[in-house]
């Protein structure tokens, strides 16, 4: 039976930034529950508060205002060490830029949170090979990012983001550098963790990108406005034979 308790819960999150006097609210208190195992897209227009509600769910932020429970813990007011910690343990990121070193191999990029945590180099070179052979690239471990594709290096960015076997994977418009046939891919690899059990929340702004999710969340002048399952949801894996067919 699938594990339905709530990974993420946010109650009355609000974050308001300041320009020199102004005040600018980007999220007014929303407030929701995200079970583990779900598959969620964040979207909304330029302003609506989507990348400060992932910047806070990221532990990169902290709120103004409300609560935010990780797993059970209260990650709202801790400090930025903590948060650090949280970030490194809990949490995996996914970046439209991929953030990858530049002079590092693929196999070093996804070392690094295991070299941030004090893991011995003989187990974090096992936990990255095991990453890099899950998302199709192991035979690329010793490749510098300028010698990969595009999607070849957000492959890698995704087995960073595994490496410390995290409870929640945050991807923030993942496929905003891609083609159409290598953003099938990474969806189809998304989709594929998802079914294992991983927990993924999803920024895009595309709909056709969403519709590979299993629920979205639709944000506006910094409030929650839509919280819907995705009906008729893609398959990415299904597409692609049926394109290659």
């Amino acid at each position: 039976m699938a594990d339905t308790r709530p990974l993420i819960e946010v109650e009355d999150l609000a974050r308001t930034y300041h320009v020199g006097e102004v005040e600018v609210p980007a999220l007014r208190g929303v407030s929701l529950t995200i079970s583990k195992g779900e598959f969620v897209a964040v979207m909304g227009p330029s302003g609506s508060g989507k990348s400060t509600f992932m910047n806070l769910l990221g532990c990169l932020d902290r709120p103004d205002r409300g609560r935010y429970l990780l797993n059970g813990e209260d990650v709202s007011r801790l400090g930025p060490d903590p948060l650090s910690a949280v970030r490194n343990r809990a949490l995996g990121f996914v970046f439209q830029s991929f953030n990858l070193l530049p002079r590092a191999a693929a196999l070093e990029n996804v070392e690094l949170p295991l070299l941030y945590a004090g893991v011995h180099a003989h187990e974090r070179h096992r936990r990255a090979m095991e990453k890099l052979a899950l998302v199709g690239l192991a035979e690329r471990a010793h490749h510098l990012p300028s010698q990969l594709s595009g999607g070849q290096q957000q492959r890698v960015a995704i087995a960073r983001s595994l490496v410390n076997a995290p409870a929640l994977i945050l991807a923030d418009e993942p496929t905003g550098a891609l083609d159409t046939r290598t953003s099938l891919e990474l969806m189809a690899l998304f989709q594929s963790l998802n079914d294992q059990g991983m927990t993924l929340v999803l920024v895009t702004h595309e709909p056709d990108i969403a519709q590979f999710a299993k629920r979205i969340l639709m944000f506006r002048d910094g409030r929650l406005v839509e919280d819907q399952p995705v009906a008729g949801r893609h398959s990415a894996a299904a597409m692609l034979t049926g394109a290659a067919a």
